[in-house]
């Protein structure tokens, strides 16, 4: 017999004087229109993806159901199972309110970053999703409105040759061409065969060359087809990271993602102010306050948080409604299913400076099967009118690829 999650004792979690629920908080009115309805569970399905996906489900008495997604990784189920007990009994629309409840709740178990955020962040998707059914809106219509129909996807691409400049520029031109995106990234962190230490973040001037003919290949290949960013998953030192956005500045670099480790502030903002090649951070930080100070010190040029991760649908938004305060654009960082990247693509038509919505699986030939509704076409979402997140899970497919030794939550 496996381990009760909902029971685990926290004495953070039991007594807390910020307590945030509906019976301390006397909300009890009664709200009348359909909207009295309470959740009576939470349940997760994970789905074996090109990253292991959290699928979310709230239920209600109402019998309406809620479906969101957990920015992948082990242990999110697990603490979705610990806070289900903190929502029962809860009216989900309270979505603001219950989201802050279970920071609160969880504070002794970690709710300023990490996985536990994430895990939040997957149950306050699937609020959007029911909130939208039970008030007959979509989810963007929850967020103040939308700026814009359709959002822009921009495309991830690898090549199984992805350190040959010419491997990649092929594969730039194919996407463009036969799958049509006019957005695209590339990994720049890859093999050199220049490389002395692969510890010590340091880039040696044949693999900035190396980097740099990646660039030149993949940008002059599309030409004005595509913008093309190009990601350096946190690898380099801050002196290396200089060397490298400089090279670049000759070529038409979108943006260049993450090149230093994202710990140290400082750092990050010297590289940024010190390059005219558009710098984008903001996946590895979590919640509105860690990516203050990125904003604050103007130490980004374009800001990506990864909305499951992040903390959820709100909070990027409130995170791009300070982004805007410094006239910075907001590219949301996704790996997701197809749940998430519609929930990001909510995100993005309600906020004025929305760039773009990662997809990460287009190498994956049954990504779209989940859902029932087509969700990319020609490189962009439209945003459908549907009630909630306005995707439906195909069961079948969700059963047919869930991680071995799971459960297939329960139907709506």
């Amino acid at each position: 017999m496996g381990i009760d999650y909902s029971q685990l004792h926290d004495p953070n979690a039991e007594y807390t004087m910020r307590e945030l629920s509906a019976e301390t908080m006397g909300v009890t009115r009664e709200r009348g229109g359909g909207r009295d309805v309470e959740i009576t569970d939470i349940q997760t399905t994970m789905i074996d993806g090109n990253f292991p996906w959290t699928l979310v489900r709230i239920y209600t008495d109402a019998g309406t159901v809620g479906t969101g997604e957990a920015y992948w990784g082990a242990g999110v189920p697990e603490l979705i199972e610990r806070m289900t007990p903190f929502l029962q009994g809860e009216n989900p629309l309270d979505i603001d309110r219950l989201t802050e409840h279970l920071v609160q709740k969880m504070s002794g178990e970690g709710s300023i970053g990490g996985v536990t955020v994430t895990a939040i962040a997957g149950i306050e998707v699937a609020l959007h999703d029911l909130a939208g059914k039970i008030l007959d809106v979509p989810a963007y219509q929850l967020l103040g409105g939308k700026y814009r129909d359709e959002v822009r996807v921009y495309c991830d691409c690898h090549t199984e040759e992805e350190a040959d400049p010419d491997a990649c520029a092929d594969e730039a031109e194919r996407v463009v061409e036969e799958l049509g995106y006019d957005a695209l990234k590339f990994d720049l962190d890859v093999p050199s065969g220049h490389e002395k230490d692969r510890a010590n973040r340091h880039l040696r001037e044949p693999e900035i060359e190396h980097k740099a003919s990646i660039v030149e290949a993949v940008t002059e290949r599309v030409g004005d087809r595509a913008d093309v960013a190009f990601d350096c998953h946190w690898t380099f030192s801050g002196g290396s990271a200089k060397r490298l956005a400089e090279r670049l500045e000759a070529y038409d670099v979108w943006w260049l993602e993450d090149p230093v480790p994202p710990e140290n502030h400082d750092v990050q903002r010297e590289v940024t102010q010190g390059t005219t090649t558009p710098i984008t951070v903001g996946e590895n930080v979590y919640r509105k306050h860690g990516q203050r100070r990125l904003l604050e010190e103007q130490a980004v040029d374009i800001i990506a948080p990864d909305m499951p991760k992040v903390g959820g649908m709100r909070e990027t938004q409130k995170i791009a409604d300070f982004a805007d305060l410094y006239y910075v654009p907001v590219a949301m960082h996704n790996v997701s299913s197809p749940v998430a990247t519609m929930a990001s693509a909510h995100v993005g038509a309600a906020i004025p400076n929305s760039l773009a919505v990662e997809y990460h699986s287009y190498e994956l030939d049954w990504w779209a099967d989940l859902v029932e509704e087509d969700i990319i076409e020609d490189g962009y979402i439209e945003i459908p009118e549907k009630p909630g997140l306005g995707v439906t899970l195909d069961m079948d497919a969700v059963e047919e690829h869930m991680i071995d030794g799971d459960e297939l939550f329960d139907e709506a």
